[in-house]
């Protein structure tokens, strides 16, 4: 004998059942705790491993060391401007590759010919690593802001091609009959069709343009920087200052992952039509 479900009028949720919003909520807190267990327990073993004298604090520092270095960087203001160097640098590389690689891949998605033509190259400029070209771009472009911006569009844009290229040519057909319908133009469909169809793709991209952006410009200051936090980090590891280092490396783990959290909330905000029923 079958048994109806109660539902509510308003929510339209059953009484039995949990709404979705209800059932995340445990879960991300869930996740967020396991992850700060996580981190407790590599910095409680690390400490005891140092205490203990199995790991020399003098090469590998320790996190009461790391700790204190960084409320001293904080508080003598010393982490403010090879922050702002290495943020600087990142915004222009990757707001470059966001102006000229979404156009770009758009038209490449659309276009049979431009797609055959391009898909090698772009495969092999993501597969190969940027470093090997790094005395190239030492010889082309110096080593000041400019190489580094350079670097930072090279390790970023490939990979945000490769996603706007794969949406651009997965467009549902429906929206390109509807377009065709309308006598759009060419720009008009890509402009009001493929962009906003596409958007899942490119904010995908962007998260990883971001990460590959940030490593590119850690990079780019570890060899030829005169400034930055890959700079900062190099100079202290030099000196044997290594609590001083590790401070600077967490400080661009914290960037790193401010930034790919910040992208994926605007992918999860705009795009969860894309996964909706």
């Amino acid at each position: 004998m079958a048994i109806a479900q109660l539902s509510s009028p308003r929510s339209g949720t059953s009484v039995q059942g949990k709404t979705p919003a209800a059932q995340r909520g445990p879960r991300r807190y869930e996740h967020v705790l396991l992850g700060l267990l996580g981190l407790g327990a590599v910095f409680g073993g690390w400490q005891l491993f140092t205490s203990l004298g199995i790991v020399d604090p003098t090469f590998a520092s320790s996190p009461i060391g790391l700790f204190g270095a960084l409320v001293d960087y904080i508080r003598s203001g010393a982490i403010w401007a090879p922050l702002s160097s290495t943020l600087s640098t990142v915004a222009w590389g990757i707001g470059i590759s966001l102006v000229v690689g979404i156009p770009l891949g758009l038209i490449i998605g659309r276009s049979r010919i431009l797609h055959g033509l391009t898909e090698p190259l772009i495969s092999i400029m993501y597969s190969v690593p940027y470093v090997v070209f790094l005395p190239i771009i030492i010889f082309w472009f110096g080593i000041d802001q400019q190489a580094r911006i350079v670097i930072v569009i090279w390790s970023s844009i490939f990979p945000l091609l490769i996603n706007v290229v794969a949406g651009s040519r997965n467009l549902d057909l429906s929206y390109l009959h509807v377009a065709q319908v309308y006598c759009a133009s060419r720009f008009l469909t890509l402009r009001a069709v493929a962009l906003p169809a596409t958007s899942p793709y490119i904010l995908a991209g962007v998260r990883q343009a971001v990460g590959r952006g940030l490593v590119g410009a850690i990079v780019a200051e570890l060899f030829m920087g005169s400034a930055g936090m890959g700079y900062l980090v190099q100079k202290q590891t030099s000196n044997f200052q290594m609590d001083e280092a590790m401070a600077a490396i967490a400080v661009i783990a914290v960037v790193a992952i401010t930034l790919t959290r910040a992208v994926a909330y605007f992918e999860r905000r705009f795009t969860s039509w894309s996964t909706s029923t």
